[in-house]
């Protein structure tokens, strides 16, 4: 289930990693806190940036979502289409990621949580004698509006 954090939970996690909470990436970890659910490109968040009058530039957008990546504060994924997206990383290490369902025409991402990988999982652990710690899933498809569209 998705947890809530807050600006002061974030930048605990920040300097437990040893960095500390610069003014850039405070302002950017905001734009997640004010966009949850959305999966936000660094295009994306300059541009909110800019539309608040921001003076932070793009490499600077780049090298903070990079960093927050790394430190595991904002988890990075990829839907196919070339662009890095981010979002505030709310799994606990002892449960599973979210899965993603990718509209092909709109590119829409919709999140949904229902593990279903469980039994593939002990199996795999039980054929391969390989322990899952992880699994990302990406149903690529189209949305409910295209098609009707």
């Amino acid at each position: 289930m998705a947890q809530t954090f807050t600006m002061e939970d974030l930048k605990e996690r920040l300097q437990a990693r040893q960095h500390k909470m610069t003014p850039q990436r405070q302002t950017v970890l905001q734009i997640f806190l004010e966009h949850p659910g959305e999966h936000l490109s660094a295009e994306d968040v300059h541009n909110i940036l800019r539309e608040s009058k921001s003076e932070i530039g793009l490499a600077t957008v780049y090298r903070s979502l990079e960093l927050l990546s790394d430190l595991g504060i904002l988890q990075k994924m990829e839907f196919g289409d070339g662009c890095s997206r981010y979002e505030v990383n709310t799994t606990d290490p002892s449960e599973h990621h979210h899965h993603h369902l990718i509209c092909t025409r709109c590119g829409k991402v919709i999140e949904f949580e229902d593990d279903l990988m469980d039994d593939l999982e002990a199996d795999i652990e039980t054929k391969m004698g390989f322990h899952v710690e992880n699994h990302q899933v990406k149903f690529y498809g189209v949305c409910k509006e295209c098609q009707q569209a």
